[in-house]
């Protein structure tokens, strides 16, 4: 019997994102037996250090692309917005997945009063490691103070929870807490009226395969999700173009009028004190397209200043 071997990264999240991918398979693809191999990776294997200290733009990813190369592994599931926006040169997305809500969502501390950001009283502690949802809050909430809050999503609502805890509340991904069950602890979700927005790419999943594999790709094609997969190809152009890599300060959001794709964007330096925020629409109706919906918004943004906010930020991490 054919094996496809199927990698991912040591999370209680990430091993329920492969098991559903598995499940799928086992019911839409039927005949090969499907694998699920778990490795850990860089960012796994340290959760202290800050997301903003490793400079590999491919902390999420490396261990199991090696393994993708060297014939391990068939297909890696990735939360696409983790991916770097370039891959080695062997390896491809193959497939991008129906995106779960690609919302930021606020999480308080189990009994507390409050519900909202909004609502929270100045010097209050919010818990998020994403240099992204950091900018944004000190931008919109500078009286609210944010700190590093590492570990998988169980460890962080356990730190939040804790008797002895500083947190007040923690900026999530609503896809990762629904997909493990834990979506009712959500208390509010965020938008652009938030000044919240998201990262390229939040909320769907990727498939990673070897250039070329169109065998594997025939199996996984049933996976495919063409609005996302149009929305999402904006995005990670733009990030591609500003060269932000996914842990910058880029925050996206995107909508669907008919076939007009409509994407809006920010850049926020780590203070919060400057942002470049744009949008733009147009129709689309293919990955060209999209990308060049994406790459167009980057050099407006960029000659409005992001990428100064961006060099900035680089020339402090060197």
């Amino acid at each position: 019997m054919e094996v496809v071997n199927i990698g991912t990264r040591r999370s209680q999240l990430a091993i329920a994102q492969v098991d559903s991918i598995v499940k799928h398979l086992q019911t839409f693809a039927p005949g090969p037996e499907y694998r699920s191999q778990v490795v850990s990776t860089m960012a796994d294997e340290n959760q202290v250090k800050s997301f903003q200290d490793f400079n590999a733009k491919s902390i999420w990813t490396e261990e199991l692309e090696k393994l993708l190369i060297e014939k391990k592994l068939d297909v890696i599931v990735h939360c696409l917005k983790d991916v770097p926006t370039t891959l080695p040169e062997s390896c491809t997305l193959g497939i991008i997945c129906e995106r779960e809500d690609p919302r930021d969502v606020v999480v308080m501390k189990t009994n507390s009063p409050h519900k909202k950001l909004q609502s929270l009283p100045a010097g209050a502690i919010v818990g998020t490691s994403s240099v992204r949802r950091k900018a944004q809050i000190m931008r919109h909430y500078p009286h609210l103070i944010c700190e590093d809050v590492r570990g998988n999503l169980n460890t962080r609502l356990r730190k939040l929870d804790a008797e002895d805890s500083s947190y007040d509340c923690l900026i999530l991904a609503a896809a990762g807490l629904k997909r493990i069950d834990l979506g009712y602890r959500i208390t509010q979700y965020l938008g652009p009226e938030d000044g919240m927005l998201y990262a390229p790419g939040q909320g769907a999943l990727a498939l990673e395969v070897r250039e070329g594999d169109e065998k594997t790709l025939k199996l996984l094609n049933s996976l495919s999700h063409q609005t996302t997969t149009l929305a999402c190809s904006a995005e990670k152009s733009l990030l591609k173009t500003l060269e932000g890599g996914c842990s910058a300060p880029v925050g996206v959001h995107t909508d669907w009028e008919g076939d007009v794709l409509v994407l809006h964007s920010t850049v926020t330096s780590l203070d919060g004190k400057q942002m470049v925020e744009m949008s733009m629409k147009h129709e689309v109706t293919t990955i060209s397209e999209a990308e060049s919906l994406g790459k167009d918004l980057a050099d407006r943004m960029i000659s409005q200043g992001a990428n100064t906010i961006l060099e900035e930020i680089r020339a402090g991490l060197r």
